[in-house]
């Protein structure tokens, strides 16, 4: 046996462990390491608001604590608005219970030639199997909700934790980061962060302004269709419609639609039409204006970010994903060399050899010109009294 062979052997099979335990080690701290993700570009976000009251004399600690503040008294005010409606809306249901069972009996009474009863259906569904069943395992799943819920509130206090560390100790941060790299890598690291400052920051911005135009117009139509809630209803369809994406728009839309079905079946059309209208507009004339110098990225390549981000980690990827594209985007614009486009009609969609003009310019250049043409003969007759000219058939 060489003498290389055990050494080997022991450093391979010592390789393995080490990946095995860092394998194990990174399918454990997952969920950690992606609450620290989302804290990096909360903190990113709130950076130039942080900055901005740094450098007015305010302690970086304190203006970072204040705008949490703010942020986590919206948050609030939005819960309990909303969780306000839909507990209203939901006591209005139960108590009209009985008038939309009885109008649905009536109905099948009239149409089916029955003879059935409200009592008998409330004790038919009273005694059920599968009332019974669901009420069991309801009861057996509280347990469940409760821990899911405060899984939640724990994730979202190690976000906020986090979050404020990143932002009130952001300086310390890059300096430390800067510490350990040579001069040029400190120059690209900065500028990286800069980047990323300024792209997360101008998403959210621009998309909190979005959903307050979005807001202000649901709330005109809310109001003018005179639907319960408009307010509360007006700022769930700004907010769900910008910062959840793809699918933001379709679950903002339905539960006004659903609060107007029960007002009016037709005001349910018409919110369901002003909401396509909107976002044909919010798409093609105010979203590229807004977001023109803050994420200036194709359609396209939003739309395979935010699929992307979903298929690597859920949600959460659905959300970052825009802003984490516009920022490596921006940051490789500066390393890739371009060079003057030729002038080539291929270049523009067109083929060699065939004008670049619209079918329209072209039709309507021909038609001057053939009545260019009849003008001129017709002139021609004129003058010269006629095809065979002034001097009969022999004529010039």
């Amino acid at each position: 046996m060489p003498a290389w062979l055990p050494r080997a052997m022991v450093l391979a099979l010592a390789l393995y462990a080490c990946f095995r335990l860092g394998s194990w080690a990174f399918h454990q701290l997952i969920g950690l390491l992606i609450n620290v993700l989302i804290a990096f570009f909360l903190a990113l976000a709130i950076e130039p608001a942080v900055s901005r009251m740094s450098a007015r004399g305010m302690r970086r600690g304190l203006a970072t604590f204040l705008v949490f503040l703010l942020v986590m008294i919206a948050g609030a005010g939005f819960v309990v608005l909303l969780g306000s409606m839909l507990a209203g809306q939901i006591v209005d249901m139960v108590e009209d219970f009985p008038k939309y069972l009885d109008s649905v009996i009536n109905w099948v009474n009239q149409t089916f030639h029955t003879e059935l009863s409200r009592v008998e259906v409330q004790d038919s569904l009273l005694h059920s199997d599968w009332l019974q069943k669901y009420v069991q395992n309801s009861a057996t799943g509280v347990l469940d909700v409760s821990a899911t819920v405060l899984g939640g509130l724990f994730r979202l206090l190690t976000i906020f934790l986090f979050s404020f560390y990143f932002a009130a100790d952001g300086p310390r941060l890059r300096r430390g980061l800067c510490s350990v790299l040579p001069p040029a890598r400190q120059a690209e690291v900065l500028r990286a962060w800069e980047i990323a400052v300024d792209k997360t920051g101008g998403y959210l911005y621009s998309r909190g302004l979005m959903a307050l135009i979005s807001g202000v117009a649901h709330y005109i139509l809310l109001a003018a269709l005179d639907v319960p809630y408009a307010p509360a209803l007006a700022v769930w369809v700004g907010l769900v419609s910008q910062f959840i994406p793809t699918i933001g728009t379709y679950l903002a839309g339905a539960l006004p639609m659903l609060i107007a079905f029960t007002v009016d079946p037709w005001y349910a059309l018409w919110v369901l039409g002003f909401v396509v209208v909107y976002q044909q507009f919010e798409n093609y004339m105010l979203q590229p204006k807004l977001t023109a110098k803050t994420v200036d990225i194709h359609p396209a390549v939003a739309f395979g970010s935010v699929i992307a981000g979903t298929a690597l980690m859920g949600a959460v990827g659905a959300l970052i994903a825009i802003p984490a594209v516009a920022t490596l985007q921006a940051f490789l614009g500066a390393y890739v060399k371009r060079y003057d486009v030729t002038d080539d009609p291929r270049v523009h969609g067109s083929r060699p050899g065939v004008r670049g003009e619209p079918l329209w310019t072209r039709l309507r250049r021909m038609r001057a010109a053939l009545a260019g043409e009849d003008g001129r003969e017709g002139d021609g007759e004129a003058d010269g009294g006629g095809p065979e000219g002034p001097s009969g058939p022999t004529g010039t």
